[in-house]
């Protein structure tokens, strides 16, 4: 085939390619038409449906509250404006059917019994739309749209069609007009060779082609003609080439300068003089050290120096250049020593104006070390500002201070107003800031609503004063955006530098945990780093654990102990215990939970702790032959972070799949302050475990100001009575009426009882008089390795 067309006339291949072309254009357009069509047509029937379907599902939020499903069918009747929609569906909370409307058509569509892992999808022609509904961050219930798109796919599909045909015809229309056009090509060639026959057959080199067309076959007879005339076309070719070579000499964009020895200058190209502001003649026999800036008067000598020193090296260097007008422009100057036909020496310059690229060379100089935003110096910079106030302090003794402001209720405006207005009340603040502080103090922003004030020469007790100054500032100042006010207040942390001080990371360290210690004591003030403050040991301390137990889980350094609960009533339980954690330090000592668990909880580390016990204990658990005979139940503590966690309920059905526990045998225990603080995440939580067949208990009951109001609304099986009520009891009457209380409630409501910290037999013997079912203290059994727990009987257990 290819073999076919190779041989076939010039202007047959023309007509191939123009046919191929057309053809091989409509149908890929066709089909990008077809495919882009139907994808937008789907792309905005969605966005139209789950956008409408969020309005209704937000004007329904009331009628599901309130469950007023009259409302909800009035919300609803809006899609019977919309042929395509065949059904519309209200669920509530439970994932129930709320409210339906249905329309009556080929085939009548109902309500799926649930949607929960619904999501809005395509399905052949037909379009599911599923919309949750949620009122301050909680799901209240869900909207379900089912549309039809059959009809809205055939008109989609007669409208393409239409445009298809449209373009056929003009392909076929743009082919008829376009096959006259290829004898333009065709024949100037044909004339060409024609012309080349005739003078390879006659030998006659005065003969011309003729040129037809100003083309590219115009240009291949014109040099066709050129090479019948060569010693013309050389003549010619010399003088465009000393024209080439004037031209690339005068119009070259860079300056050229042929000097002595001495700067002075020989000769300059149309460039070099025009910069200059003058003409060539006027630049001749100046010297060049007349047109360098003062300041880099010492450069241009070295630079002409060092080429009369080593003449075969290309030497290269910046400085600044004053043009005849007083503008002063920075150039690249690139000279070396050469030598002319009379072997006399002379320096070419040639300069090139980088006076563009060295300003936005400053100026990203100037952008990496300030912020955008604020026009103040940035973290990087105030960094070495500090490096440089350590520096000095140590040189001269000298006392600096630095300040590290956090602002409070930034958020408030953000989430109120936007970014645009958190942005302004930034630019506000922080020209608040750089106004009202001294000139030789540095302010920065260091990123978010967080500011640096470095106090130059400033001592304790005055960067105290004047930091309850900026204090009173922010709080006094009033942020106006549109038709609203804000008032802000600033906590403000303070540390010294001095002859003793740290490093700037330690300074800006102790800076920051005063500032964390202003906001936990209120906000909205100032405190200062002292090495003896016990609120910012501990703080620092808590920072410390962060790092171990990041490191501990990844190391494993973690290990689990047990402490047994026993039945007071019940003989014939099995092994009853709680899961209890403890860390291994690089000697093999023990450290109780007590020194880490705050900082899991403060820094977010508590639902990783909580994921490491679950997966050690489940492991250790399913591979102790004969154990889970002998276990009763096994309880677990949780973090309420790890019942805010979305992803924990799945991890944990994962374990109970991956080891084969069974879940009756495990029991979680969650406090009572904990779940208060998350109650909609602890309910939801305990219902979930609930129904795999879990057990919940409720740790340290009776510590909050209204437990016995929550605990109606928690499905928890057991209630672990705080010790501190337990280990008085015998001669405290209001703690003895408290435990009293607490389980006569506990059992009233069909929760069971566990006492905490039963230290003695009298404690023991007094809580089975009141009817607490299960005891567990030092008692009892203290915490031990797993490995060495051992099932105790009630009636042979050792009370101390």
């Amino acid at each position: 085939m290819i073999k076919f067309i190779r041989n076939l006339p010039i202007n047959h291949k023309l007509l191939l390619i123009l046919l191929f072309s057309s053809i091989t254009s409509l149908l890929f357009a066709g089909l990008l038409l077809i495919v882009l069509e139907i994808s937008e047509f789907q792309k905005n029937t969605r966005d139209d449906l789950s956008i409408l379907a969020q309005i209704v599902g937000n004007r329904s939020t009331a009628a599901l509250m309130f469950e007023d499903r009259d409302l909800a069918n009035e919300n609803l009747a809006v899609f019977n404006n919309l042929p395509d929609v065949q059904a519309a569906c209200f669920y509530d909370a439970q994932d129930a059917v709320f409210a339906q409307l249905q329309k009556n058509g080929d085939q009548e569509w109902t309500c799926p019994v649930s949607v929960k892992a619904e999501e809005t999808r395509f399905e052949d022609t037909h379009l599911h739309v599923v919309q949750p509904i949620v009122v301050d961050a909680a799901e209240v219930g869900a909207i379900y749209i089912h549309a039809d798109l059959t009809l809205a796919y055939w008109r989609k599909v007669q409208f393409i069609g239409l445009i298809f045909l449209v373009l056929a015809g003009v392909s076929i229309l743009t082919f008829l007009m376009s096959t006259p056009l290829l004898k333009l090509i065709s024949s100037p060639i044909k004339k060409l060779v024609d012309k080349v026959k005739k003078i390879s057959e006659t030998q006659d080199y005065s003969l011309r082609a003729v040129k037809v067309n100003d083309d590219e076959l115009g240009v291949l007879v014109d040099a066709f003609n050129g090479l019948i005339a060569t010693v013309s076309a050389q003549n010619q070719a010399l003088t465009r080439a000393k024209d080439r070579y004037l031209a690339l000499y005068d119009d070259n964009p860079t300056m050229v300068f042929n000097l002595k020895v001495d700067g002075r200058i020989l000769s300059v190209n149309r460039t070099g003089a025009r910069h200059l502001g003058l003409s060539v003649d006027e630049v001749q026999g100046c010297s060049i050290f007349d047109f360098i800036h003062r300041d880099d008067l010492p450069i241009m000598h070295d630079l002409v120096e060092c080429c009369l020193t080593r003449p075969l090296l290309i030497y290269k260097q910046e400085l600044r250049q004053i043009c005849n007008n007083g503008k002063i422009i920075w150039v690249r100057a690139t000279a070396r020593l050469v030598e002319n036909e009379y072997q006399q020496n002379s320096l070419l310059l040639v300069g090139e104006d980088i006076t563009e690229a060295r300003l936005l060379s400053e100026s990203i100089a100037y952008q990496a070390s300030h912020d955008a935003l604020t026009g103040l110096a940035n973290r990087s910079e105030f960094d070495s500002y500090i490096k440089q106030a350590v520096a000095l302090a140590y040189a001269d003794n000298s006392e600096h201070v630095l300040c590290y402001l956090d602002l409070d209720q930034f958020k408030v405006v953000n989430d109120t107003c936007g970014h645009l207005a958190g942005d302004e009340l930034l630019r506000q603040l922080g020209e608040l800031l750089r106004t009202h502080t001294r000139k030789q103090d540095f302010v920065a922003r260091l990123g978010g609503d967080e500011f640096g004030v470095l106090m130059i020469n400033c001592s304790l007790n005055e960067a105290f004063l004047a930091c309850e100054n900026l204090r009173d500032l922010v709080k006094d100042f009033r942020f106006v955006w549109e038709d609203r006010s804000f008032t802000l207040g600033v906590s403000i942390g303070i540390s010294a530098i001095n002859g003793s001080s740290g490093n700037a990371v330690n300074l800006l360290k102790e800076a920051d945990s005063a500032c964390y210690m202003a906001k936990d004591n209120g906000r909205n003030r100032v405190h200062v780093f002292r090495p003896d403050d016990e609120e910012l040991a501990m703080r620092q301390g808590e920072m410390q654990w962060v790092e171990k137990i990041q490191q501990g889980l990844e190391q494993n350094r973690f290990c689990l102990y047990g402490q047994p609960i026993v039945s007071i009533t019940h003989h014939e339980e099995g092994m009853h215990f709680e899961t209890l954690v403890r860390y291994q330090d690089d000697k093999g000592g023990i450290i109780p939970p007590g020194a880490f668990l705050p900082a899991a909880e403060r820094y977010n580390l508590a639902p990783s702790l909580d994921r490491w016990v679950i997966s050690h204990l489940f492991e250790w658990i399913a591979t102790k032959p004969g154990f889970i005979d002998e276990l009763s139940l096994c309880s677990v503590n949780l973090s309420g972070l790890s019942m805010s966690d979305e992803t924990m309920l799945a991890f944990i059905s994962e374990q109970f799949s991956k080891w084969a526990i069974p879940a009756h045998k495990i029991c979680f225990e969650v406090t009572e302050t904990a779940a208060i603080a998350n109650l909609s995440h602890a309910t939801k939580f305990i219902k979930q475990l609930k129904e795999r067949g879990c057990l919940f208990s409720l740790d340290d009951f009776g510590s909050g100001l209204s437990s016995f109001a929550y605990l109606k609304n928690l499905s928890v099986d057991f209630i672990k009575i705080d010790g501190l009520f337990v280990k008085d009891m015998l001669n405290d009457k209001v703690d003895l009426a408290m435990v009293k209380s607490i389980n006569e409630v506990g059992h009233v409501m069909g929760k069971k009882t566990i006492a905490e910290f039963v230290e003695n037999e009298q404690i023991f013997n007094l809580l089975n008089v009141l009817g607490v079912d299960y005891a567990q203290g030092y008692g009892i059994g203290k915490p031990v390795p797993l490995d060495e727990l051992k099932l105790i009987k009630p009636f042979a257990v050792a009370l101390k």
